[in-house]
Parts: C-alpha cells; structure tokens; sequence
C-alpha cells in the first residue's frame, strides 16, 4: 500500500485561538449567595473555580437572580443579557 495512504491526515490547527475557561451563571448564583457581589477572575481563581492565569468567559447555563457585578475577560450573548436583566453590571476585563 502506498505511504500517503498509510499516514493519517492531520487537520489545521490555529495557532492563534484563545481558549477560555467557561463559567456558568449558576456558578456565579452560587458566589452570589455567599455574599460575593463583585466577581473577577481574582476572585473565581481563590475560590477554586479556576487557575491562575486562565481566561474566562462567562456562559449562559442556570439562573441569576442576584445583583452582581461581574468583571470577565468575555461574555456569551444570553449570559450579559442575564446578568443585565438581574440588575447587575458586565465588564470587559483586561488582563495585564
């Protein structure tokens, strides 16, 4: 048989993508009902939801009742709609 039949193929791989470590809103109720108003990715890293250095987004599973502000590196569509609609507040958050 033939070597290129052989060999697998191999996909494209973009060296360029960023990868965000997802958040759910019912994570951030979760913070909310401890008392945690203001959310940063400091604050996800010393509770244990995330590492240290990892970008974050915050996806649009579970609910949020609470008012909070919430300091994220992106948001999905439905989850600022969410978060908005609870009466907090969505920033962009620029990592160093």
């Amino acid at each position: 048989m033939p070597l290129q039949r052989l060999v697998p193929k191999f996909g494209f791989k973009n060296m360029n993508r960023v990868e965000y470590c997802p958040v759910n809103l019912s994570t951030l109720q979760k913070l909310a009902e401890n008392g945690i108003t203001v959310i940063t990715p400091e604050v996800l890293v010393e509770n244990g939801i995330t590492h240290n250095n990892e970008l974050v987004k915050v996806l649009g599973r579970g609910e949020l009742t609470a008012k909070v502000e919430v300091k994220v590196h992106a948001f999905s569509a439905k989850a600022k709609e969410v978060i908005e609609a609870a009466g907090g507040t969505c920033d962009k958050y620029e990592a160093q």
